[in-house]
């Protein structure tokens, strides 16, 4: 099944985990520790959810800047990484949800076509999502990947799904964390 389809098909919490998840997996280009979108997380768990909007809040403010900040490291990687947190919508309502975890998924895998050091044949990232994988690069091809497993988990074990979900969010960090690094001392 293609990510467009999971994501059609995904339920509010699959679809929230999913934008989150693509989000924490580019928080090294906001500059954020490891654990700044655990609260999110973990509201994620709570079956009442009341705290999200508080803990979106207190995310943003700890990032602060915004989309469209001068002078920023991968300019428009980061950009589009600000942009997913702007958006993330206040109460994890189904239409905006929707909305929010599909423009997430565009602006994670963009982000990994950017970084990636090896060029991605397809003309842009709508051909991956919707299962034309023909001579993608390795970042977008593990980073599709990661998006896939996050719906698929959820969508099977609901919310026993969140902990293999954020887990697969953790490394995928590690990986752009990596790639983040490794663009930095080339510049240097």
């Amino acid at each position: 099944m293609s990510l467009v389809e999971l994501i059609a098909q995904a339920d509010e919490r699959g679809l929230v985990a999913s934008g989150l998840a693509c989000l924490d997996r580019c928080v090294p280009l906001l500059g954020g520790d490891d654990d700044l979108l655990r609260p999110l997380w973990t509201s994620l768990a709570d079956p009442a959810g009341d705290d999200w909007a508080d803990r979106l809040a207190q995310v943003r403010g700890t990032l602060g800047g915004t989309a469209d900040a001068p002078g920023e490291a991968e300019d428009e990687a980061v950009r589009l990484a600000r942009r997913m947190l702007e958006a993330a919508p206040a109460r994890p309502a189904a239409a905006e949800v929707r909305v929010w975890a599909d423009a997430c998924s565009v602006a994670s895998l963009q982000i990994h076509r950017m970084l990636d050091l090896v060029a991605d044949e397809a003309s842009s990232v709508d051909a991956r999502r919707e299962g034309r994988t023909q001579g993608m690069s390795p970042l977008v091809a593990a980073e599709l990947r990661r998006q896939i497993t996050v719906l698929e988990l959820l969508a099977g074990r609901g919310a026993g799904g969140l902990r293999p979900a954020l887990e697969v969010s953790t490394e995928g960090r590690r990986v752009l964390r990596a790639v983040v690094s490794r663009r930095a001392r080339g510049r240097v």
